[in-house]
Formats: structure tokens, C-alpha cells, sequence
């Protein structure tokens, strides 16, 4: 059965409507929402799931609470974004409502905060802006970081071969952490991305990796220890976070990201966008993702090889292999699983049944990560990057590789 050449990633738009659905038609266009209660520094640290919750409650009669979606089903992740719904616009600030917000991402541990990320701007939502606006929101963050930290800010300069690839200034002190991170070619009139992250001392994971500046993420070894196994016979691995590629065609970017934090690098969406030339309502191309992804694997000690594929990128396939049925596409699944390592699929979505269904039939090239498989039923086990619900699904195995267009793999270079 061979593997079908289909377009690159460009019609993961659809999550429009697939994902951000509307809230009834008698809810209001706009709504405001000031963010500034989670800068409380230090106070926030005793945030906890219930507690922002209480903060930021669903409005009574309302379907769904409009500030905030769980990205996680245990409640691990949140997302506040400003177009989450169609027909209702959020907006977000903070600094006493001086400075939007795009998106803001709360991170929780064992139900404890571990850190909360705002993106001040971005060009794929915000569309573009004046540099000068960008500096200005930037000023405005760092001179309150100065106050709530009560520490002097050090610099960070990128380093690329140490896989350090933004500008901005760092905080730690005795009352947490802090990060304000933008694109160096905003010092030359281009602003791509403008990126605060806030922590507490003993914050773990990407976001503790990006306050120290730590160059590289976990070693190969240990991920297997993520590997979980079921009485069903399920084989899966467990832990990567969730990202919500919102209303933009950033499926691409947003398993890279998804790929990357499990690895222990901070490196979000959209620095990858900026990277990879991804345009907000057309996707990635995904020759041009691949070579991005090579780019950055030796800046993160990282090496990135196609498995999988078809050719239908000149000189993007030249060296991947093209398995013959399906036994070859599952032997490499359960190589990387049992080794902890998630594949980035590439592959037409909407054709064949997969568990749970999607909500509307569609089609169009698409990426998911696969983390999983199950001998005796003969699945594939992979998430998908729109939140809540999409953490685990299933599709036969055979469909699945009839659906592929390529199947990659990033993994550690060190032991």
C-alpha cells in the first residue's frame, strides 16, 4: 500500500471552528480581563488550580468559562487566549491594564504553580505592530520585574551554537523568577515575538531551563523512565505537555514545542514560527519546518532525521526510507516509544476512523506527535495539539501509515 504525496500543512485552519467554537449567541463581543492579580509576586506562588478557578470564574449562565480553558484533563495547563471563542473577543491585560496580552499558559505540578507564561506580542496573533509599541510593553515589564523581584536584571545575549536564540534580561532572586525574552532582530525594526515568564525558585522543567539559561535538555537515557505500559496493552509515553495551536495553522510548530518542552528546552511556538517561516493563516511548509528543525538540532544536542516519507519536496527526502507496508512504519513506532521518544507525524487527516472521531469530517495536511502503540489491537496511540480531550486517541495502524506523508524523529544526541 503506498503512501499518498498531499500538500504541506496548510489547512489546520480548520481548528477555527473545530476547536474554538462559540459560546452562544447572546454572550458579548468583547470582555475584559486584567491578568495582573497573577504578577503578584510572591503571592501567586500559592496559586493552585482551585484557586484560579475562584480568580477567574465562568460567568453564570455561561456554557463555558471565557477567560481560561484547562488544556489537560487533570488540570495541569491552562490557556488564556484573547480569540479563543468566534464570536467573543478577551481582553487580556496586565500592569493595571497598561499592557496586552495575546496568550498567557499556567503551568501546574502536583497541583502547585510552576510557572506562568504571557506572550506580550506575537506576530501570528497580533498581526504586526509598531516596534516602538513592542519596546514600550517591553519597558513597561521590565521596570515592574525590577520592582516585584527587587533585583537589578541580567542580560541575555543569543548564542546560537549554545542554543540560546533570544534577547531580553533574566531575574532570580530570593522571591522567584523571571524572563522577558523577544527576537534580536527587534533591535533592527523587525519584532516577531515578545515572551514573560515567571517562576518560582523551585520551578521545574522548560520553564526553570529557560529562567538558568540551560543549554540542553534531558539525555537519552532517561526517557525511558516516561515509558508506561496497561493490562490493555497499551505501551505510551507519559508526560508530554500540551499545547493549544489556537485559531492559526501552527500544527507544525506546536508539536515541535510539545516535542521540545517534554525534552526539557524552552523554545515555544512561535520562536519555532519565526524559525521556520510559518505564516499565521497558511501553516508551515513542510520542507521548510524540516530544515528549521535541522538547523536547531546541534544548537540543543539534538539530531533530527526523516524516517518515513514520500518524496514530494525535492531534496527533503533524499535520505528517508519509504517502508514497504506497514510492518516497517510500525516497527519504528515501537523502536522510539519504548526508547520515550515521540514522532512527529506528518500525515491527511479526515480520511480514515480514528478514536475519539473528530468533531467535523475534514480534510488536510496536518501534524500530529505519535507517544504510543498497542500490538494487540493493532493501533497507533498519538495526541494532538488542541487542548483538552486530544491528549491520547487512537487510529488503526494501517490506517494510520496509509494516512502518512512522513514520519520524523528528534531525539537527544547525548547519553
Amino acid at each position: 500500500m503506498a503512501m499518498k504525496s498531499v500538500s504541506p500543512f496548510a489547512i489546520c485552519v480548520f481548528l477555527m471552528v473545530l476547536a474554538h467554537a462559540s459560546i452562544g449567541a447572546d454572550a458579548p463581543r468583547e470582555l475584559p480581563c486584567d491578568l495582573g492579580p497573577l504578577l503578584d509576586i510572591p503571592g501567586i506562588w500559592a496559586l493552585t488550580p482551585e484557586k484560579l478557578e475562584q480568580l477567574y470564574p465562568k460567568p453564570q449562565g455561561a456554557s463555558a468559562n471565557p477567560y481560561f480553558t484547562w488544556l489537560t484533563a487533570d488540570h495541569s495547563r491552562a490557556q488564556f487566549m484573547r480569540d479563543h471563542f468566534v464570536n467573543l473577543h478577551i481582553d487580556l491585560t496586565i500592569l493595571e491594564k497598561t499592557v496586552p496580552v495575546e496568550e498567557a499558559i499556567v503551568d501546574f505540578t502536583n497541583g502547585k504553580l510552576n510557572g506562568m507564561t504571557f506572550s506580550i506580542y506575537n506576530r501570528g496573533d497580533s498581526g504586526t505592530v509598531a516596534v516602538d509599541e513592542v519596546q514600550r510593553r517591553a519597558a513597561k515589564c521590565n521596570e515592574a520585574l525590577r520592582q516585584k523581584l527587587s533585583v537589578v536584571p541580567t542580560p541575555r545575549h543569543p548564542d546560537p551554537a549554545q542554543g540560546l536564540l533570544a534577547q531580553g534580561w533574566t531575574w532570580i532572586s530570593p522571591l522567584g523568577m523571571a524572563s522577558l525574552e523577544y527576537n534580536p532582530e527587534m533591535e533592527r525594526g523587525h519584532a516577531e515575538y515578545l515572551r514573560l515568564r515567571i517562576a518560582p525558585r523551585d520551578a521545574r522543567g522548560a520553564i526553570a531551563a529557560a529562567m538558568r539559561e540551560q543549554r540542553g535538555g534531558m539525555t537519552l537515557s532517561e526517557l525511558a523512565a516516561a515509558v508506561r505500559h496497561n493490562p490493555k496493552g497499551d505501551v505510551w509515553i507519559d508526560g508530554v505537555p500540551m499545547v493549544d495551536q489556537g485559531p492559526k495553522g501552527y500544527c507544525v510548530v506546536a508539536s515541535a514545542q510539545r516535542l521540545f518542552e517534554y525534552y526539557g528546552i524552552s523554545c515555544d511556538e512561535h520562536q519555532l514560527a519565526q524559525m521556520a517561516g510559518t505564516q499565521a493563516q497558511g501553516g508551515t511548509n513542510s520542507a521548510e519546518m524540516a530544515r528549521a528543525l535541522q538547523s536547531l538540532d546541534t544548537n540543543f544536542h539534538m539530531q533530527f532525521k526523516g524516517l518515513v516519507g514520500v518524496s514530494y519536496d525535492r531534496g527533503l527526502h533524499q535520505n528517508i526510507q519509504k517502508a514497504n507496508d506497514p510492518r516497517e512504519f510500525q516497527k519504528q513506532i515501537q523502536d522510539h516509544v519504548n526508547k520515550g521518544i515521540p514522532l512527529l507525524w506528518g500525515l491527511e487527516i479526515g480520511k480514515y476512523p480514528e478514536e475519539p472521531p473528530l468533531k467535523m469530517q475534514t480534510t488536510g495536511g496536518h501534524m500530529r506527535l505519535i507517544i504510543g502503540y498497542n500490538p494487540q489491537t493493532r493501533e497507533v496511540i498519538f495526541t494532538d495539539s488542541w487542548g483538552a480531550g486530544h491528549e491520547m486517541k487512537r487510529m488503526k495502524i494501517t490506517d494510520a501509515y496509509s494516512a502518512t506523508h512522513g514520519l520524523y524523529v528528534m531525539q537527544p544526541t547525548t547519553r
